[in-house]
C-alpha cells in the first residue's frame, strides 16, 4: 500500500511551509514517527514525522515551498525492512576505495620533455633608471619583480604595475556564498521592515540603578534555587515591573486594528530569545497572575523548547507587549523594533558599574540603560515616558513596589 504524506497545518493562518532539510534519502526505509524532515513556516521550524513504516519516495526538494495539504512524499507500507542495511552501507565505501587505489598502482608517470633553461644575462632583474626610482619610492625590492623588457630588464611599466594601488585585495581568501534565507528569516525580515514603514515608531530612554535588585538576588538566590529548582534572574523582576507599568498605562497594552484601538485587561508578555534558527519570541501568558517562581519557570521552559527546536506556533502567537534583553550579548544601548501588531517593546541592556550622584555624593553603582520603542499613533509621549519611569521606580524599589514589602513571601520562601 502506498501512503501519501501531506503537509499538516502548523497553525492558524499558515498556508505553506518550506522544506528546510530532508533527514532521510529517497529510497530509505523509515520507521513510524521517525523525523523525516524539518520544515520552516513563517513562525517556527518544525519536524515532520513519518506517518507509517516503509520505503520512502521524496516528492519535494529542499528549499521548495509546499502548500499545506500538498503531498511531500510517498511511503510504501508493504515494503519489508531490509536486513543488514547498515553492514552493506559500510562495505560499499571500502569497495570504492579499493577501485580507486588500483589504477594508481598501474599508472606510470609520463616522461616530460626536458625544457631548455632560460638564459639569463647581466640585464636580467636589472631595473631601468625610471623603474628603479619608482621601486625605491614605493619600497619594492627589484628582486621581487619579473622584468618583461629585453633580456629580462625591469621596465618602468613593470615597476608601475608591481606597486599595489589603494584598495588592491590582499592575499587572504575572498570567497563568497549565496544561500537562500529560511522562510522564518524571510518572515522576520518582512515584519521588521513592515514595523518600520507602517508605524510611527519612537524610542525613549532611561537608566536604572540595579543595586536594590542585586542585593535581593544575593540575599535570596540560593534559597530560591534550592526550593524551586530554578534561578532567580533579572527577567522576573523586569516582567513584574512591566506588568505593573502596563496596568498604570493601559494604552501601552493596546494595539491598532484599522480605525479601532484594542485594549487588553491581561498581560501576555512576549520574551525574545535566541534559538538555533534565529530570534524567536515565545509568550508568557497572563503574566499578571504569575509569581516570581512562576515567571522564572515559564521563561526557562520556553527558552529550552526554543533552543531544542521544539517550540510551537501557538507558544509564539499573540502577546500584548515584548521584552528584549540585548544585554546578554553585551549591548549597551539600542532602539528595539516593535513586534507588530503590538504597540511597545522594552529593551534591556548590559549592566555596568558607573559613577552616579547620590544625595550630592559620587558613588559607583551597577547601572542599566533601558529603552522603550512605541507606536506614537496610539501612545503619546506622556504615556511612554511615564511608563518607562514606572519601570525604573519599580526596579529601584522592588521590595516595596513588586513584593508588597515582604521579599520572602513574594519569593515563596
Amino acid at each position: 500500500m502506498i501512503l501519501e504524506m501531506k503537509v499538516p497545518s502548523p497553525g492558524e493562518s499558515i498556508t505553506e511551509v518550506e522544506i528546510a532539510e530532508w533527514l532521510v534519502s529517497d529510497g530509505d526505509y523509515v520507521e513510524k514517527d521517525q523525523a523525516i524532515a524539518e520544515v520552516d513556516s513563517d513562525k517556527a521550524t518544525l519536524e515532520l514525522p513519518a506517518e507509517a513504516s516503509g520505503i520512502i519516495t521524496l516528492k519535494a526538494e529542499e528549499g521548495d515551498a509546499v502548500a499545506v495539504g500538498e503531498v511531500v512524499c510517498l511511503i510504501d507500507t508493504g515494503a519489508a525492512k531490509p536486513e543488514g542495511g547498515d553492514a552493506d552501507k559500510k562495505e560499499k565505501p571500502e569497495a570504492k576505495e579499493e577501485k580507486k587505489e588500483a589504477p594508481k598502482e598501474e599508472a606510470k608517470p609520463a616522461a616530460q620533455p626536458a625544457q631548455p633553461e632560460k638564459k639569463e644575462t647581466y640585464a636580467s632583474g636589472t631595473a631601468s633608471p625610471a623603474a628603479k626610482k619608482i621601486l625605491e619610492e614605493k619600497g619594492v625590492p627589484a628582486n621581487e619583480i619579473k622584468g618583461t623588457g629585453k633580456d629580462g630588464r625591469i621596465t618602468k611599466d613593470d615597476a608601475v604595475k608591481a606597486v599595489p594601488s589603494m584598495g588592491t585585495p590582499g592575499p587572504g581568501s575572498r570567497g563568497q556564498e549565496r544561500k537562500k534565507l529560511s522562510m522564518l528569516r524571510r518572515k522576520v525580515a518582512e515584519r521588521l521592515v513592515s514595523a518600520k514603514n507602517e508605524t510611527a515608531m519612537l524610542t525613549t530612554f532611561n537608566e536604572v540603578n540595579m543595586t536594590p535588585i542585586f542585593k535581593l538576588r544575593n540575599q535570596y538566590k540560593e534559597d530560591f534555587k534550592s526550593k524551586h529548582g530554578v534561578g532567580l534572574g533579572f527577567m522576573s523582576f523586569f516582567t513584574k515591573a512591566v506588568v505593573r507599568a502596563l496596568q498604570l498605562f493601559p494604552d501601552v497594552n493596546s494595539m491598532i486594528d484599522g480605525d479601532y484601538k484594542i485594549s487588553y485587561d491581561f498581560c501576555d508578555i512576549s520574551v525574545a530569545v535566541s534559538g538555533p534558527k534565529g530570534l524567536m519570541v515565545p509568550v508568557v501568558r497572563n503574566a499578571e497572575n504569575l509569581s516570581f517562581r512562576g515567571i522564572e519557570s515559564e521563561i526557562k521552559r520556553l527558552a529550552i523548547r526554543a533552543r531544542d527546536g521544539q517550540i510551537t506556533v501557538d507558544e509564539m502567537t499573540g502577546g500584548t507587549f515584548t521584552i528584549s534583553n540585548g544585554g546578554v550579548f553585551g549591548s549597551m544601548l539600542s532602539t528595539p523594533i516593535i513586534n507588530p501588531p503590538q504597540s511597545g517593546i522594552l529593551g534591556m541592556h548590559n549592566i555596568l558599574e558607573r559613577p552616579i550622584a547620590v544625595d550630592g555624593k559620587v558613588e559607583i553603582h551597577p547601572m542599566m540603560y533601558v529603552a522603550l520603542s512605541y507606536d506614537h499613533r496610539i501612545i503619546d509621549g506622556k504615556e511612554s515616558v511615564g511608563f518607562l519611569v514606572a519601570i525604573k521606580e519599580a526596579l529601584e524599589s522592588p521590595e516595596e513596589l513588586l513584593m508588597d514589602g515582604n521579599a520572602r513571601k513574594a519569593l515563596e520562601l
